[in-house]
């Protein structure tokens, strides 16, 4: 993972980020984090991120 690369992100980005951040620091609580299941675990974590961001948006808009 060291040799991805960084960039810049713009304000909803970094939020699903912070939102991913937080979903994985709680999944590896549960799961032993190896090398071999950790992009999994990261993807696992964005999605879950992304599910959120997706479904709070429907409810605002049906709100």
């Amino acid at each position: 993972m060291a040799s991805e690369e960084c960039r810049s992100l713009q304000h909803d980005e970094s939020v699903v980020a912070g939102m991913a951040a937080t979903i994985f620091g709680a999944l590896i609580q549960k799961i032993d984090l190896y090398p071999a299941n950790e992009d999994e675990l990261i993807d696992r974590s964005v999605g879950i991120a992304i599910k959120l961001v997706s479904r709070t948006e429907k409810r605002l808009k049906r709100d």
